[in-house]
């Protein structure tokens, strides 16, 4: 590529010469290609280690005056094709302008400017993403590509120098991390180590040091471990490698491609000027996941900023150092102290951001005040006056302007497309959902306690002094979204939330009223669109709707249970990635005791997007993933019970059902609703501490059990028996209880006396932690999740398929790589569209034809050259049968299980259908009208004037069958009638009804008669077939002697079609002599499939060996063509049904004018085999068994080879120029 000037002093160092002229110098680096001795080696060495990798390539165009010492580098190129290109363009078109010039200045000045111009014309047509990137970077994701064959739309997103440890020896090189690869490269000494490793095949990632391998990274697949270590920035390193593995894990969750962030601001820091924009993208995301987890927002928020400062804390009489947070929509801020301050301030609430005066005390301090009588006081901020714009720039687009801002007078509407929103008359017109409904504006709990009458007691007491303790709580520190959220807040909410209250700050501690805030009216509009849908989501939900907690009075009747239909069915509606899973309604149906239909709803999004992410898809990954997390922290807390355990298999078993209805299910109701209070503020950080600590006070009655149901009755049994004292509502019995308490029923349990021990012994937890550990699992569990499917996919086919079970599973590996390239490669289709995860794993995965061909190509045993392509399109077309330009696996095995081990009948088959429609498209039957554009018909037809022995044996032949088939059928055709005469009974039904039922078998004569057109290119599909085989000769000769039969026996089988309308021609033409036989129609036919055979011959690619001694043999070999034709043969071997070109003269020669093969001429499949048979190389090439084993390792080091072959394709350039 042309490249910036620059200056070069020394001009051979490390370089050397390969062209020049007085102008320029085009030069090869020492140690790239082959030769260069020591040197060489040492500098290639270096090129490696040191970090000249990256910025050197190979090959560089140096321009040089006169005598000057001065040199300029002006072009550089990766490869010697791309330096070639511009080193003609040089001589081409400035040499001779060059010379003109007198001063060696002016030279260089014009040099410099025609190279700068090239370089922006170049930058104008140029991808914007690209100019972003540095042209170092460019360098190394050039040379990336180069090195391990990757494609453009593989992009790389950072590299680093390390040590790969190959056995006990240290590889230095250099780590290239892409969106979808690791790939390192290393040469050292003339040893080249090259390694690719697909992020979808990590199923492990860990940073470790040990006495071996030093602060090292081990990346593990399920065939080998891979260690890197030596690195410059290990954390930076391991953390990219950390997002690219889970970017990849969520493409096999949800095959969703990556897809970059086109609007991300040009960095301003010098630093960052170095860094891809594809690094500052996801630098940026992790951050954004941060920022969003910690303030539970949602998630399109994405932080804009932070910075150092303070914030006046009123409550507490002083300034709190930490950092705020400057986002689209909110500001935040949290203290350096962990649980002493965090604030969340929505755009939306606020009404003024003023710059206060600047003391000695409050410097630079910034007024925010909001809607409810609020102001907030920053202070030490450090750049204030650009923080202030910035919140002003967000406030102006912000929905429900602010009142007063500063530097902010005309707010603009909000310019992010808002959701629907219904008007007042579509309101009037809304069926399932209206703001009238009991639900809409109350709990269900509220509800029904109206009628309750109240009953004075030491429990009512204590909810009303929690009640208070709550408002005095507002009064100090705010209420509603801008309340400040301190260590006090977390003291009420562990001492439980009063009923009254509950339903308002689980809203306010998920982050749920934000959503709902900004998106009035949406969950109406939604109900409208969901209601009355029928999709299996619905079905699930009206299955589970009388399962939702049906002891609780508030769901024995059809308010509650309609209400939970409507949350249910527009949540499935809004997410139909989840829809429905068992334990949604659990949850639900709680959140709609103490919230109204709509706040129920947006806590239910918090819940399964934001709080429990991935929990309730189809395959609850998110469950199965804190499962495994549950079971290392047992590990680390309880390591003694975590062995036991392990051998009884309890933990997997009992801890699902925990996670996934947080407790709701196995605890009693009143107990499990303040874990809930609990979850909402703290998040799941609660579940795993509670349920270490139900663990940890039954670890004596855990150890001593002998198998899994005798642990799990003891945990049943003491969840049944945790209580809340406390509570004020009448006692609801828990079903799990009354079933499993027995005649000596446990000791009670306080449920605030188990959240208090779980704070204690296990409190320790940290969020960042359990993110942390929750990455290693998803990785484990996903790709568990992968290797299940695989086995079911396998199990499922392994009857309807020959392979064995290995290669069945080789084959689906193979199936889905290509799949998963296609996702993040791009392809004619949408990863969605071949992706559906409602389907059998059988059919989940799905591939386009152009996937089809390359797999096919690979793995098939019919070699056809350049004909492959055809074939496999053919083929594919015969395999798609819903038409949908995809096919699955089962697609995909049946059509190679037929060629590895069908018999002769079945392969010929296969080969026969794949000439018929819909594999053969009209396209490629016209094709076939070409091979006889040199050939002529007459103008009337004529039967062949004289039949040899062979024609009147295949006439006899054909004529009974077809004689005997019409009777047959005729004698059907009369017992039909006589059966219509009688009465048909109910058995004769039940007997019709099952022969429709069964599968019918479709034998050999159900396919359809095969016409000229198809028949030529099964036969150029043939001699493809044979053009690689050791025995083409003998093959050669077989399907000529076969293609003759075939046609006669056509030709006969028109004549006795068209028998009883040609009687009157018949004797005329009786009488010509036997010699003209190949000038009438039949020979016209034989003339079709000769010439298609020749067309065929030249469409046969070169033999891609290189040795002379190959060449030789296949110039001195007989040619396929010779084998039919009539020069080529011995006069012996020519029989009289060979095809025999160049030997038709007199009137046959002068009758060719037409081009159309004949459209009275067909054959059948039966006619097709029978003549196979007669030739024994035929039948032993059609018997033949194939290994698909070998091909199947020739398909997995395909990109091996390929990235050999590239990397050596450069050489000995001196060879080729000089």
């Amino acid at each position: 590529m042309w490249i910036t000037p620059e200056e070069v002093l020394l001009a051979n160092a490390l370089w050397v010469s390969e062209r020049a002229n007085p102008y320029f110098i085009l030069q090869r680096r020492k140690g790239h290609g082959r030769g260069g001795g020591i040197t060489g080696l040492l500098v290639g060495t270096l090129d490696v280690v040191l970090d000249s990798s990256a910025r050197v390539a190979p090959y560089r165009i140096l321009h040089q005056t006169g005598e000057s010492q001065i040199f300029w580098n002006i072009a550089c190129g990766s490869s010697r094709k791309e330096i070639t290109e511009h080193w003609e363009w040089l001589e081409a078109n400035l040499l001779q302008t060059l010379s003109i010039f007198d001063n060696d200045d002016d030279i260089t000045t014009f040099v410099k400017g025609k190279i700068q111009g090239i370089i922006a014309e170049e930058n104008k047509g140029g991808k914007p993403q690209e100019d972003e990137d540095p042209g170092k970077f460019r360098e190394a994701e050039l040379k990336m590509r180069k090195l391990f064959g990757m494609p453009e739309e593989e992009k790389l997103v950072n590299y680093y120098p390390c040590s790969y440890w190959k056995g006990r020896v240290p590889r230095q090189g250099w780590i290239y991390l892409s969106v979808n690869h690791l790939c390192f490269y290393s040469f050292l000494l003339g040893k080249e180590v090259s390694l690719v490793v697909q992020w979808t095949d990590v199923t492990q990632l860990d940073k470790n040091a040990t006495l071996v391998f030093p602060e090292s990274i081990r990346v593990s697949t399920r065939d080998t471990e891979h260690f890197f270590s030596m690195f410059l920035n290990i954390n930076e390193t391991f953390k990219l490698m950390e997002q690219l593995a889970n970017i990849a894990m969520r493409q096999l969750l949800d095959n969703e491609s990556f897809a970059a962030d086109r609007s991300l601001p040009k960095p301003a820091n010098k630093t960052l000027k170095n860094v891809s924009a594809l690094k500052r993208d996801l630098d940026a995301r992790a951050k954004n996941e941060r920022y969003r987890a910690l303030f539970r927002l949602t998630q399109d928020e994405r932080l804009d900023g932070h910075t150092d400062c303070t914030l006046w804390t009123p409550f507490a009489k002083m300034h709190v150092v930490g950092q705020m947070f400057v986002s689209n929509n909110y500001i935040c801020f949290t203290s350096r102290e962990e649980d002493l301050c965090q604030l969340i301030i929505p755009l939306r609430e606020v009404t003024i951001v003023e710059k206060a005066d600047s003391s000695s005390v409050l410097p630079s301090p910034l007024s925010i005040s909001t809607k409810n009588k609020m102001t907030f006081l920053f202070a030490n901020l450090k750049d204030r006056d650009f923080l202030v714009q910035r919140i002003s720039d967000f406030l102006q687009r912000t929905p429900d302007g602010p009142c007063g801002v500063l530097q902010s007078e005309n707010p603009s509407p909000s310019t992010p497309p808002s959701p629907p929103v219904l008007s007042l008359s579509e309101s009037a017109q809304m069926q399932h959902y209206s703001p009238s409904l009991p639900t809409a504006r109350k709990g269900l709990l509220q509800i029904y306690q109206q009628d309750v009458p109240e009953e004075l007691g030491p429990k009512v007491t204590r909810e009303r002094m929690k009640e208070e303790s709550w408002k005095i709580h507002f009064f100090e520190f705010g209420r509603g979204v801008c309340m400040y959220r301190t260590s006090k807040t977390r003291e009420l909410v562990l001492n439980g939330i009063p009923e009254s209250l509950r339903g308002e700050l689980w809203l306010l501690f998920s982050g749920a009223q934000n959503e709902m805030a900004t998106h009035p009216g949406y969950y109406g509009n939604l109900v409208e669109q969901a209601m009355g849908r029928c999709t299996l989501a619905t079905e699930e939900i009206e299955r589970d709707l009388h399962r939702s907690m049906p002891e609780h009075h508030a769901f024995q009747n059809e308010t509650g249970i309609a209400a939970l239909r409507r949350v249910l069915t527009a949540y499935a509606y809004r997410n139909p990635g989840i829809g429905y899973c068992q334990a949604m309604n659990i949850v639900t149906s709680v959140l709609l005791l103490y919230c109204t239909e709509e706040e129920a709803f947006w806590l239910l999004v918090a819940l399964c997007e934001r709080m429990l992410p991935d929990y309730y898809n189809t395959r609850v990954v998110g469950a199965l993933v804190d499962q495994g997390v549950f079971e290392e922290l047992t590990r680390e807390c309880l390591p003694l019970l975590y062995e036991h355990m392990q051998d009884l298999g309890v933990i997997s078993t009992i801890s699902l059902s925990w996670f996934l209805t947080l407790f709701l299910s196995v605890m009693p109701f009143d107990s499990a609703v303040l874990l809930v209070d609990c979850f909402f503020y703290e998040g799941i950080k609660v579940i795993f501490q509670v349920s270490l600590a139900v663990l940890h006070a039954n670890m004596d009655q855990l150890l001593s059990c002998s198998d899994e149901g005798e642990a799990m009755t003891i945990l049943g049994r003491y969840l049944d028996n945790v209580v809340n004292k406390q509570t004020v509502s009448p006692p609801i019995p828990h079903l799990h209880a009354l079933l499993t308490s027995g005649n000596n029923p446990p000791p009670e349990i306080d449920v605030f006396e188990l959240i208090k021990a779980s704070y204690e012994k296990f409190g320790s937890l940290r969020a960042d932690v359990i993110e942390q550990m929750r990455f290693k699992q998803r990785l484990k569990v996903i790709q568990s999740l992968e290797d299940t499917a695989k086995r079911s996919v396998v199990r499922a086919i392994m009857t309807e398929s020959a392979f064995t079970i290995e290669e069945l599973e080789e084959l689906y590996v193979l199936f889905k790589a290509k799949h998963i390239m296609s996702c993040y490669w791009g392809a004619s289709s949408t990863p969605a569209e071949r992706h559906d995860p409602s389907l059998p794993y059988l059919e989940q995965y799905r591939i386009d034809c152009g996937q089809f061909v390359q797999l096919f190509s690979a793995l098939a045993p019919w070699s056809c050259g350049l004909h492959t392509h055809t074939l496999s399109s053919r083929l594919f077309r015969l395999l798609d049968h819903n038409k949908d330009s995809l096919i699955n696996f089962k697609e995909f095995v049946t059509g190679l299980s037929g060629m590895y081990h069908g018999d002769m009948t079945e392969k010929l088959k296969l080969l026969y259908k794949l000439h018929l429609p819909p594999a053969l498209c009209p396209e490629e039957a016209e094709s076939a009208l070409e091979a006889t554009q040199f050939f002529t018909d007459d103008d009337t037809p004529q039967d062949p004037p004289f039949l040899s022995h062979l024609d009147f044996l295949a006439q006899e032949v054909t004529s009974g069958e077809e004689l005997k088939e019409a009777g047959d059928s005729a004698a059907a055709g009369d017992t039909d009638d006589r059966k219509e005469e009688k009465p048909k009974d109910y058995k004769y039904y039940l007997r019709m009804w099952a022969k429709e039922k069964e599968p019918k078998k479709k034998s050999i004569k159900d396919l359809p008669r095969m016409n000229q057109e198809q028949f030529i290119e099964m036969c150029k599909t043939l001699y493809n077939m044979f053009s690689e085989d050791p025995l083409e000769q003998e093959l050669y000769h077989g399907i000529a002697t076969v293609a003759s039969l075939l046609l006669r026996i056509g030709e006969v089988g028109k004549k006795f079609t068209n028998n009883g309308s040609k009687k009157a021609e018949a004797p005329a033409d009786a009488s010509q002599p036997e010699k003209e036989d190949s000038s009438g129609e039949g020979g016209s036919g034989l003339s079709l499939v000769s010439k298609a055979l020749a067309e065929a011959q030249m469409e046969t690619p070169p033999p891609t060996a290189n040795g002379s001694d190959e060449e030789a043999k296949d110039d001195t070999s007989v040619s396929s063509y010779s084998v039919v034709s009539a020069g080529s043969l011995q006069c012996e071997d020519i029989a009289d049904d060979t095809v025999l070109i160049g030997c038709v003269g007199g009137e046959g020669a002068g009758r060719r004018r037409g081009s159309a093969p004949d459209a009275d001429w067909s054959i059948t499949f039966e006619q097709v085999l029978a003549s196979f048979l007669t030739e024994a190389s035929l039948v032993d090439y059609f018997e033949k068994k194939h290994d698909i084993q070998s091909k199947i390792t020739a398909c997995k080091s395909l990109r091996a080879v390929e990235r050999q072959t590239s990397s050596s394709s450069d050489h000995d350039f001196s060879l080729n120029t000089h």
